[in-house]
């Protein structure tokens, strides 16, 4: 019990309320923020083309703020501007809402097109162009 017979809130045992900015701060790890941005990416171009890798993230953060890079394989033909743009709506949405940071900056570099007449040109599935 408090001084006048109120009861002190549970948990509280007679110390004083410490303000939300005092108590301490939460660090989330750039390889964390990183796997949110790769999952994020492949939640948006949907697929993996055949042949192609999972999308990669590089993140550098900065108190609240997070710059991405993201790296990808898309299918070709496609709409590469379209699909980079969902990526960069996807990845700013999924960071924001589960790390909680601002992300102005999320850039996104094709690391190849595939199509289904370059990976079967040699009846092995094998990469290149003739």
């Amino acid at each position: 019990m408090e001084p006048g017979g109120s009861v002190a809130p549970a948990g509280s045992f007679g110390t004083k309320r410490i303000a939300a900015g005092d108590r301490g701060a939460t660090v989330i790890a750039e390889r964390v923020v990183a796997k949110i941005a790769a999952q994020a990416a492949r939640e948006a171009i949907g697929r993996i083309p055949e042949g192609g890798s999972v999308p990669h993230a590089g993140v550098v953060v900065h108190q609240d703020s997070a710059r991405i890079r993201i790296s990808l394989d898309l299918d070709y033909p496609s709409d590469i501007g379209r699909r980079c743009g969902a990526v960069r709506r996807r990845v700013v949405e999924r960071v924001s809402s589960l790390a909680g940071m601002d992300v102005p900056e999320v850039a996104v570099s094709v690391e190849r097109l595939l199509s289904a007449r370059t990976r079967g040109a040699n009846g092995r599935g094998e990469r290149g162009v003739r």
